[in-house]
């Protein structure tokens, strides 16, 4: 299992438009991906459960993978949220 933990920057939060990549980004990976504003937990492969979460800028939010490929995965998405969120 690999965890990181990142500080939204994006002014609007997780909104659609880089929910939808970060769900494509996430079904790269056969590992599960889950994300967790330590209110709300989410599946990082579901746009709904994502846009559910409410995160906004500011706030902290935990992924978890879990995986044959969890090394690559966790890497990736941390580089996709630093790029776009």
């Amino acid at each position: 299992m690999k965890q990181f933990t990142y500080t939204i920057k994006d002014e609007l939060g997780i909104h659609a438009r880089p929910a939808g990549l970060l769900v494509k980004k996430a079904a790269e990976f056969t590992s599960t991906v889950s994300v967790d504003n330590g209110v709300k937990k989410g599946d990082a492969k579901k746009i709904m459960s994502l846009m559910m979460m409410g995160v906004k800028q500011g706030q902290d939010v935990t992924f978890t993978i879990e995986g044959e490929d969890e090394d690559a995965a966790a890497a990736a998405l941390e580089a996709f949220m630093q790029e776009n969120l």
